[in-house]
């Protein structure tokens, strides 16, 4: 897939992107957010991040998933981490694909942080299987 020329077919595309990635309440509350000052935070993330990189086709989804877990959990970017879990989950990555991330992130980026990652992932699989059961039930 080639990229759109156009600024504004790519910045559709990549917040189509980062709608399927995250999900609709993600992004539906950060744009209820998007007050002018954000704005421009927000149009930067979504013309670099997601009609640039996540559109290139070098990579498919849920690689690019796993390399932000663990990139984020060896930043420590825990609020970040926590968001592209779920989004890992949306792109197909499994629990046990994303233990292995974890593991690996705890041999080059030190225990303490595999540590808090499987923390925080458990408490986004909390999070998700509680609202698979409101949605269920």
């Amino acid at each position: 897939m080639s990229l759109p020329d156009s600024i504004e077919e790519r910045r559709k595309l990549g917040n189509q992107v980062r709608q399927q990635v995250l999900g609709t309440g993600y992004t539906g509350q950060t744009a209820a957010k998007a007050d002018p000052f954000y704005s421009n935070f927000l149009e930067f993330t979504v013309d670099h991040c997601w009609a640039n990189v996540w559109l290139r086709p070098g990579l498919e989804h849920r690689t690019r998933s796993m390399l932000n877990i663990a990139m984020l959990s060896v930043m420590g970017r825990w609020h970040e981490f926590e968001v592209h879990v779920k989004g890992a989950l949306n792109n197909g990555v499994t629990r046990e694909e994303i233990a292995e991330v974890l593991l690996q992130a705890g041999v080059y980026g030190g225990v303490p942080i595999a540590s808090e990652g499987f923390r925080r992932a458990k408490d986004v699989f909390a999070r998700e299987d509680a609202a698979a059961a409101v949605t269920k039930g």
